[in-house]
């Protein structure tokens, strides 16, 4: 894999550089996965795990899913990265990724996605079944193919749809104990899907002008701001009652549902609290969205705790 160095040439005569240290190699490729989004997909493949087992699942398993769950999460998003390489230098929140700092070549980056994307497919197949490294290549290829290539640039409801890459960590971590799919884990992936388009949103409403100056028709860049709180509103709403839908489905004890229905509460009470700042005229940045956008990654780690927790008090 190419590495390429952060200092221009300058003068009739250009220098050659030292080359970059190891650990500094090491420490662009694993930001070419970006940890942080891999660490919120896992927060949601653990538990189902334990739903699955109706307890606490085997060791070996967990470790097999979660290790090459993580190398799947990060070839996607490393493709991602090669993908988008040319916007990511236009926005603010993107440009300090290896690929739009030169810290990584193009054809680095991409032979680094398709070889964790093999060594995941292969690992979920060898440790534990053919469904789960099945799902885990569906996964890849529709971030990749669907998501990136094809509806982040061209529709306002790329992450509508797109979001159902991120769902199918939950759909994994079933299939890897199970060795087949079910209503549970379904309900789940519903959770995840309705609950990712007002957590994006919120987010890309905080950084509108990153997203117009690279031309990316996110719903805050082509829509107004009522419609993209109304939206957000509509989709929460989707996700609370979803949520409280596994509770007949899986059949759990009352401490889901009951934990469900609180954190429910409290992510309606904050995306309407967007409305009402909305209604008392403020905009842009004194909408506050990003207050739901923490609040939700916040929601969506409790409730895949109680998740976890629920068939451990049965």
């Amino acid at each position: 894999m190419t590495v390429l160095t952060n200092r221009q040439a300058t003068g009739p005569s250009p220098q050659v550089e030292a080359p970059r240290s190891i650990s500094m190699i090491v420490k662009a490729y694993i930001a070419l996965t970006k940890p942080r989004i891999i660490e919120l997909l896992l927060i949601t493949t653990l538990p189902v795990m334990f739903l699955a087992a109706g307890g606490l699942p085997p060791l070996w398993t967990s470790i097999s899913v979660m290790v090459f769950g993580t190398l799947s999460a990060g070839s996607a998003n490393a493709l991602n990265c090669y993908v988008d390489r040319d916007i990511d230098q236009k926005m603010r929140r993107t440009r300090r990724r290896p690929l739009a700092r030169h810290q990584v070549s193009p054809r680095g980056a991409l032979i680094f996605g398709i070889v964790l994307g093999v060594l995941s497919t292969i690992g979920l197949w060898v440790t534990t079944n053919w469904l789960a490294a099945l799902l885990s290549t569906a996964a890849i290829l529709f971030y990749v193919l669907v998501y990136s290539m094809i509806l982040k640039r061209r529709t306002a409801q790329n992450i509508v749809w797109g979001g159902i890459a991120g769902c199918m960590p939950v759909m994994i971590g079933w299939a890897g104990i199970t060795e087949r799919l079910d209503w549970a884990p379904l309900v789940l992936f519903g959770v995840v899907f309705f609950w990712t388009p007002p957590h994006t949103w919120t987010l890309a409403m905080r950084y509108k002008e990153d997203y117009a100056a690279a031309k990316v028709p996110m719903l805050p860049v082509v829509a107004t701001e009522r419609r993209v709180v109304l939206e957000s509103i509509a989709y929460t709403w989707a996700t609370v009652l979803c949520s409280l839908a596994l509770w007949p489905v899986a059949g759990t004890t009352l401490f889901y549902p009951i934990v469900a229905a609180v954190l429910g509460v409290m992510c309606l009470w904050e995306v309407h609290r967007l409305l009402a700042r909305l209604n008392a005229g403020k905009t842009g940045v004194d909408l506050r969205p990003m207050r739901f956008f923490h609040w939700s990654n916040a929601y969506l780690a409790l409730l895949f705790l109680a998740v976890a927790i629920d068939p451990l008090l049965a």
